[in-house]
């Protein structure tokens, strides 16, 4: 028997050198910024990974099952190119912002009088903060979304904080005024005013985004009461301020998430029917206690508007001239636009002499309809039709369950608010002081409107991971 030469002791070093300078590789590839680190369900989870990581599997798969080929090889290095893709949907969402923008900037512009062919002073103010709507949009493109999870749950301490200093009865009027009734809505910074309800909508979809993207117990009925409360936290200190027009916003961006996060349906009706249950009884109450000054639950205002919707549906006209004026104004300058509308001068002279109230702000509609009648009104719903496809879009191809969830809030939120809007305008909701997104006059909502837009197109730039789960699969052992 013959054997085999005794291998000289330190033979085996370079090998062994080799194995461990490529565990320490394998260990530095794991840490890339699309990857949860150390999650113990990465892969089940369907989790984006490294590139590198990506290229090493699909070449070690091949070449173990024979077929190797330069075709493969193209392809498994083609994955470790940059994970920016250009022509995606969120250019949609961009262009339709962009374009909702000037038209607000016009329509704000034609309201205030006969004018002399020069930019008013709240137009020219609408589109300054368009331009740090843009800048704004442009620098949240660079950093990759995914690093905004650890940002999220600070941002919106930062701005429960900042809404809960909105209530402090002793802060000085002239850092927070009181305004149309007694409204604490907005923070003086000086150069202007800030509304921290506009900015607590981001940092609301992003929280739940980070919440939900890897749980499972939401799926169940018991699952929903965490998701519930944190949605509840800023929707009651905004409701106090009082603005119910925003805090209705969250309920829909909450749901929408669920729905794209997996949750039951027959979970989310029941919790829904409740939600309408209380809310009808609510409205039923304060209406009744009104006839004796009284309001338990809702304020004078909020009484008085819903008490002027329910008097237009019976033909009721004893209070046209106080309650009901700003929605009856308002159904007659969208009336009276027509098919095509009026040009510039007849219509500036039919907005004027109509008085209606907030027509630079939440009646921004009734002044579109009028200038451009039927057909802008439908161009006008294109546009917003674009914004929201292009970001459920957005996603339908993004396999982070992150990005796909923050897509699916916005786009449900931007939906609403223009669905109430509009519908408050034409008589069919009560008025709840609900802005037209991107076209009424506000600097802290256009500028939080443009920061929406570049966060979906940050999403639709970055590449989805090929070893991902598909966009909106999941398991159905949640009961």
């Amino acid at each position: 028997m013959v054997r085999a030469p005794r291998r000289a002791r330190g033979a085996g070093a370079p090998l062994r050198n080799l194995r461990r300078r490529r565990v320490r590789r394998q260990r530095r590839t794991r840490r890339g910024p699309d990857c949860e680190r150390d999650h113990p369900r990465t892969r089940d989870r369907g989790i984006p990974v490294n590139p590198r990581q990506i290229s090493d599997l699909v070449t070690l798969h091949q070449r173990t099952s024979g077929r190797f080929d330069l075709e493969n090889e193209t392809r498994a290095r083609a994955v470790t190119r940059s994970s920016i893709v250009w022509w995606q949907p969120g250019w949609l969402v961009m262009l339709s912002t962009i374009m909702l923008c000037l038209v607000g900037v016009y329509c704000i512009n034609i309201t205030s009088g006969l004018g002399t062919g020069e930019w008013t002073r709240t137009a020219f103010r609408q589109g300054v903060f368009a331009i740090i709507g843009m800048v704004g949009a442009a620098l949240l493109v660079v950093p990759h979304y995914r690093r905004m999870i650890h940002f999220s749950w600070p941002l919106a301490a930062l701005m429960i904080a900042l809404l809960i200093f909105l209530l402090i009865p002793f802060i000085p009027e002239s850092i927070v005024r009181p305004r149309n009734g007694g409204a604490r809505r907005w923070i003086n910074i000086g150069i202007t005013e800030f509304q921290p309800s506009e900015l607590a909508k981001i940092a609301f979809v992003l929280v739940m985004a980070s919440y939900l993207r890897f749980r499972r117990n939401h799926r169940s009925i018991r699952g929903l009461f965490l998701p519930s409360l944190i949605a509840f936290v800023p929707m009651a200190l905004i409701l106090v301020q009082p603005d119910l027009g925003t805090a209705v916003l969250f309920m829909p961006a909450l749901v929408a998430m669920l729905i794209a996060a997996g949750a039951k349906l027959r979970h989310l009706f029941s919790a829904l029917g409740l939600s309408a249950v209380f809310a009808i009884v609510v409205v039923v109450l304060s209406l009744f206690f009104a006839q004796q000054n009284e309001y338990p639950l809702l304020r004078p205002h909020q009484v008085d508007r819903i008490a002027a919707l329910i008097d237009q549906f019976e033909g009721d006209e004893r209070h046209i001239q106080d309650r009901g004026f700003q929605g009856k104004q308002a159904i007659t300058l969208v009336g009276a636009g027509g098919i095509a509308g009026h040009p510039e001068p007849y219509a500036r002279a039919l907005i004027v002499f109509s008085g209606l109230p907030e027509r630079h702000n939440d009646m921004i509609f009734a002044v579109f309809a009028n200038r451009f009648g039927l057909i802008g009104i439908m161009v006008l719903l294109v546009l917003y039709a674009a914004w929201v496809g292009g970001a459920l879009w957005v996603a339908a191809m993004c396999r982070d369950p992150f990005g796909r969830l923050v897509c699916v809030g916005l786009a449900a939120m931007v939906a609403t608010q223009a669905g109430v809007n509009i519908g408050m305008t034409i008589g069919l909701l009560p008025i709840t002081g609900m802005t037209l997104p991107f076209v009424s006059y506000g600097g802290t909502s256009l500028v939080a409107g443009f920061l929406m837009a570049g966060l979906i197109l940050n999403i639709a730039l970055r590449r989805p991971a090929y070893l991902s789960r598909k966009s909106f699969e999941f398991d159905d052992d949640a009961e």
